[in-house]
């Protein structure tokens, strides 16, 4: 009768196998039918260097862009901080519209305007009707072609930045990734904030921001990118007519390389309730082979939130260490690329007397991506990055950013289809291989703000970064 009943079992677990490969068949198939089915992304030059780049979905609305490549990265000592204030002075006027006209004129269409720098790119973009396209490139081109940039407008700006600064000073996060970059870049631009020095802004004037657009704001050094109700031909007639005269470099932009340096910062602050910590290894740049294999990685590590719960359920190691143990209030990976190095590691939140064992939990999580991920884990983290990957693309805004960045990053936009097939490609022994590469035995760069006591000495962790096998 056991014998019966075993084999009834085993036949059982053979026909539901069968079932959840066909599902996962299905599934798969329907994946692929509908990353084959997404728009593709056209991709003009145009005579004097400027790329003008978008994808077509028919909606109703779209996003329309100028993804420009000069950031924080392009600034020295002197001026660092000026593509962020040329940013805020982008919508202060120009030559042929105040900057009540400008604001009235956007508001009439029922758009959105809005700005951002990072570190290595300024980008300047609208959300509007598909039938405002034209105007809303007409506007984006103007701002960045004929910003009055007057010594009133400036002076008033000047306090808008400096209390933005005192807003981003009391974001702990902030605080500990800018330590983290400064000491990790330590000497180099990529060490450098976005929003510069305090006394770099109070010194800032109109020659500073009027040479840093004619040194950078180069016609190939700029992509208008779209996404949403726009037709590619129309939008590459405005182009020509809006940004095509602009000025096209004569040699291509130069890379000042930024040398990676384990080292550590450390602000002590008894007064602060939770200690705020970041631990990054040397990363690769956007067009590296690995950067797929440390994705992987980095969404194999995750993420996790004290409010999420989960406990002994979560897929993660450290997920479910942190639950468990009450180990911090949360934790979250990162792979943050550059052109040509970049940052992997792990921020995480906890009380003052935790950090040892949270950072003790993550550094062994590291060693053991090293030499013990199993197959089951990779697996789960690439349908992750996958889903991730198209969660991220929900919406015209996103898909324009995709388009802009990838076109700077990449010279191309990597189709969807291409993208699942190398997360696809991605093998257990590659993602060890690329541990072991740039997590193994390496000096880790680390950034610590508030209750740090706890927190082991640097050559503790550096130590940490191995395991010796007997």
């Amino acid at each position: 009768m056991a014998l019966r009943v075993l084999g009834v079992t085993q036949n059982m677990r053979t026909f539901m196998r069968g079932v959840d490969m066909l599902k996962r068949y299905k599934s798969a198939a329907t994946l692929q039918k509908t990353l084959l089915n997404i728009p593709a992304t056209q991709v003009t030059k145009l005579d004097n260097g400027l790329r003008v780049a978008s994808e077509d979905s028919g909606a109703s609305t779209a996003t329309v862009g100028l993804w420009i490549d000069a950031g924080s990265r392009s600034e020295n000592e002197k001026n660092n901080g000026v593509a962020h204030f040329l940013e805020h002075m982008a919508f202060k006027g120009t030559a042929k519209r105040s900057q009540t006209d400008l604001e009235l004129e956007v508001e009439n269409l029922g758009a959105h305007l809005n700005a951002y720098t990072s570190r290595e790119q300024t980008v300047f973009y609208a959300k509007c009707l598909s039938k405002d396209v034209p105007k809303a490139v007409e506007i984006l081109a103007d701002i960045i072609q004929n910003s009055k940039l007057g010594e009133a407008e400036i002076a008033r700006e000047r306090s808008v930045i400096l209390r933005e600064m005192q807003e981003v000073e009391s974001n702990l996060q902030e605080v500990v990734f800018d330590h983290l970059h400064a000491t990790a870049y330590q000497g180099t631009p990529l060490g450098q904030t976005i929003l510069g020095p305090t006394k770099n802004i109070q010194s800032i004037g109109k020659a500073d921001l009027t040479d840093y657009i004619q040194t950078h704001y180069k016609a190939s050094r700029i992509v208008l990118a779209a996404a949403g109700g726009v037709k590619h031909d129309d939008l590459v007639k405005l182009a020509c007519g809006s940004l095509g005269g602009l000025e096209a470099s004569v040699c291509p932009a130069e890379i000042t390389p930024c040398r990676f340096t384990g080292s550590e910062v450390r602000v002590r602050d008894d007064s602060l309730p939770l200690a705020h910590v970041a631990i990054a290894v040397e990363g690769c740049g956007w067009t590296d082979q690995d950067n797929i294999p440390l994705m992987v990685a980095n969404t194999l590590v995750g993420a996790w939130d004290r409010s999420q719960g989960g406990g002994a359920n979560n897929a993660s190691n450290l997920a479910r260490a942190s639950a468990e143990d009450n180990l911090c209030h949360s934790f979250q990976s990162f792979n943050t690329c550059y052109k040509d190095t970049g940052l992997w590691g792990i921020y995480f939140v906890c009380d003052p007397l935790q950090c040892e064992d949270m950072l003790f939990n993550v550094q062994s999580e590291w060693m053991r991506l090293c030499t013990m991920v199993t197959e089951a884990e990779v697996e789960r983290a690439k349908n992750l990055l996958k889903t991730n990957m198209l969660l991220q693309l929900d919406g015209t805004t996103p898909i324009c950013e995709d388009i802009g960045r990838q076109i700077l990053c990449y010279n191309r936009r990597i189709p969807l289809h291409e993208l699942e097939q190398r997360i696809d490609a991605v093998s257990v022994g590659n993602v060890r291989d690329v541990a072991m590469k740039y997590i193994y035995d390496r000096c880790p760069a680390v950034a610590a703000v508030g209750p740090v006591e706890n927190l082991p000495d640097y050559n503790r962790i550096r130590s940490s970064m191995y395991w010796l096998r007997v």
